[in-house]
């Protein structure tokens, strides 16, 4: 096994470090406490090409393979999971699932748009009753011979007012259950598409999260993606590779705060000297970095395996569920290494350990996560 980062990679995770430092860095914490989406950010991020990381350049892409996706996340989500995770969106949902599965005329007209950053995606499965239960879609499309009717309310969308397009997943025909559930591409603007409030929440404040109505809309049959019934297996198949995504978020979290707090340590002194040279400190910091090149490993497994054509349902969950609890835990220590100044929103870290939660829930929880894992290591 050779853990060496190709030049090229090497070359990704300096300009994405970059990037987060000189342009998502200033301002990140007005951005978070005025709940601002990092719109121009965003631009210069689609710009540079790290919206379309993993497309064909045919379709605008950059080509690039999972794992330097994989370490692009990390650098970014090092300073600001908000912009992280559109980025994790419009690459793992939206454009590799387009990718992958949509027709040739689907990708022209939409693929093309999204990996230049001219427009974001959002992908749109969860539901009021329809979280973890990924089954359970009330949404409905009824089929109306040339085109579908759609109705119902999709909760928690990343992207929500900001996407020009939506990857909604709606029941076609009840009787068949998942295999009855089609996936639908949206545009904004469709007569009938509400777009509700945004969501105020604990982190990735500056992520722009709203609740989608759709009233009557009439999607034409040609925005299908796939034959008629694949949409649960679209959504389960999407997800697997988004949580490559989230995990190296997760990760880059951890890392960030991390990195903070070892600063911190040396620069912080009581008792005469450096706080770093304080056992009780510096057992956290050797837990911190030891769990994070754990969950480090995982993710570029993951990554890897997707890249060589291998099933990654197993490694992706496995990645997303350690690195999502150590992002949890490396912040909370991260905020008590800074002692009262971590509680001040200044010093970052208080900041990431309330990013670091939504890890462990979207993109399935860590509860599914443990299903996945259990059902594989069974079955094998």
């Amino acid at each position: 096994m050779d853990f060496t980062l190709s030049e090229e990679q090497l070359m990704i995770q300096q300009a994405a470090r970059d990037f987060a430092q000189t342009e998502l860095l200033p301002g990140v914490i007005e951005r978070d406490d005025a709940q601002k989406f990092p719109e121009e950010q965003i631009k210069k991020l689609g710009e540079l090409g790290f919206l379309g990381m993993m497309v064909d350049p045919k379709y605008g892409g950059s080509g690039l393979d999972t794992l330097s996706y994989a370490i692009a996340m990390e650098e970014l989500s090092k300073v600001d999971a908000s912009s992280s995770v559109v980025v994790s969106v419009n690459n793992s949902l939206v454009c590799w699932g387009l990718e992958t599965f949509a027709s040739e005329e689907q990708k022209q007209k939409f693929l093309t748009k999204l990996t230049t950053g001219e427009m974001i995606g959002a992908f749109c499965l969860s539901e009021p009753e329809a979280g973890s239960d990924a089954t359970s879609q009330k949404t409905t499309a009824i089929d109306k011979g040339d085109h579908y009717l759609l109705n119902g309310t999709k909760n928690w969308i990343t992207n929500g007012s900001t996407a020009g397009v939506y990857l909604v997943i709606a029941q076609t025909d009840v009787e068949k259950g998942h295999k009855g559930i089609n996936a639908l591409i949206v545009e904004k603007g469709t007569p009938g598409f509400e777009i509700g409030p945004k969501e105020n929440k604990l982190g990735i404040r500056g992520s722009d999260t709203h609740s989608l109505m759709f009233n009557d809309v009439k999607v034409p049959k040609e925005n299908r993606i796939g034959e008629d019934g694949f949409g649960f297996k679209f959504a389960m198949k999407t997800l697997s590779g988004g949580r490559i995504g989230i995990a190296a978020q997760a990760l880059g979290i951890a890392a960030g705060a991390y990195e903070l707090a070892l600063k911190y340590s040396k620069e912080r002194k009581s008792f005469g000297t450096e706080i770093c040279n304080h056992q009780a400190i510096a057992f956290k910091l050797a837990d911190m970095h030891t769990e994070i090149e754990a969950a480090r490993l995982l993710v570029y497994k993951a990554a890897l395996d997707k890249d060589n054509g291998n099933n990654y349902d197993l490694s992706s969950a496995m990645a997303k569920l350690f690195a999502s609890k150590v992002a949890m835990d490396t912040t909370v220590e991260a905020v008590q290494i800074h002692g009262g100044n971590g509680f001040v929103k200044d010093y970052h870290v208080e900041r990431l350990m309330r990013d670091a939660k939504i890890t462990q829930i979207y993109e399935g929880t860590s509860e599914i996560q443990k299903i996945v894992i259990s059902r594989s290591i069974i079955k094998q």
